[in-house]
């Protein structure tokens, strides 16, 4: 096993970047680099991206978490839209990315881990109305509630939604999933949005909720 694979040898999250190397082995640049690039070609660990590495899964205490590298790989980021109704349970469909909100730039990556789609969604707080969760494992990521997941989805997509029945119908959600949603959930997250659309079907999606 080699030097660099040893030390990362059952790292909580399977996952390190290029400084973390640094930090981690008293060498060179010269001497971290090579052992990077043999262990890369032992396939002892996967390259995400540039600078950030994960270990090859027979060398894994534990399955790496997606959503948890999906902040490492772009951030500030969190689980959002399609990813995060599919982990709630609100859609049917298997997600074949994870989708993820991030107020930089839209990016994309085809990893070994898996394709990530990050799209750029502005907002007044961003983290508003996302949620810190821990999984069996103990991998820690951000995933957006189901109401935000939504909202961020109408803007991305700019789906012109003028309430949950046509949501409900697209996404192929269950009605009664969305009016399990407390209008105070709603309420906490449209003054978050200025985008028009955003706002007009939180605002249609808290009226339904009198009925």
């Amino acid at each position: 096993m080699n030097r660099l694979t040893e030390r990362f040898f059952g790292t909580p999250s399977g996952i390190f970047s290029q400084s973390e190397v640094a930090v981690a082995l008293d060498a060179s640049p010269f001497s971290r680099h090579a052992l990077v690039k043999r262990a890369l070609a032992k396939a002892e660990i996967l390259g995400i991206r540039r600078g950030l590495y994960c270990l090859a899964p027979k060398y894994q205490k534990k399955p790496v978490s997606v959503f948890a590298a999906a902040q490492r790989i772009y951030g500030p980021s969190y689980v959002s839209m399609e990813s995060a109704l599919a982990y709630y349970g609100w859609i049917p469909e298997a997600v074949r990315a994870c989708t993820c909100a991030s107020y930089k730039n839209a990016r994309e990556f085809n990893t070994p881990l898996g394709r990530f789609v990050y799209r750029r969604v502005p907002q007044r707080v961003f983290l508003a109305g996302v949620e810190r969760l821990v999984d069996p494992s103990g991998n820690v990521f951000f995933m957006a509630t189901p109401v935000k997941a939504l909202a961020d989805y109408v803007y991305v997509h700019k789906a012109k939604w003028k309430g949950i029945g046509e949501a409900a119908e697209n996404l192929r959600i269950e009605p009664e999933d969305m009016a399990s949603v407390t209008r105070e959930e709603i309420d906490d997250l449209s003054e978050n949005y200025s985008n028009n659309r955003v706002r007009h079907f939180l605002d249609a999606w808290k009226e339904s909720l009198r009925e």
